[in-house]
């Protein structure tokens, strides 16, 4: 399940939408910042049913 969500760059403040796959349950990865380009660690969490529960953005470097 593909999810849609409005997430704030750590490095930048600029909000910006993105696509969250939740078919994989819980997981974490890096994505570009699609207004700086910094690299952004997306932490996904999922329910049992796979729906979205929360992300979370964190700095690369942090």
């Amino acid at each position: 399940m593909i999810h849609e969500t409005t997430v704030e760059c750590p490095y930048c403040g600029e909000p910006f939408t993105t696509a969250v796959d939740c078919s994989a349950g819980d997981q974490r990865y890096v994505e570009d910042c699609q207004i700086c380009c910094r690299p952004i660690e997306f932490v996904v969490a999922t329910d049992t049913a796979g729906e979205l529960l929360d992300v979370t953005v964190l700095r690369d470097d942090d």
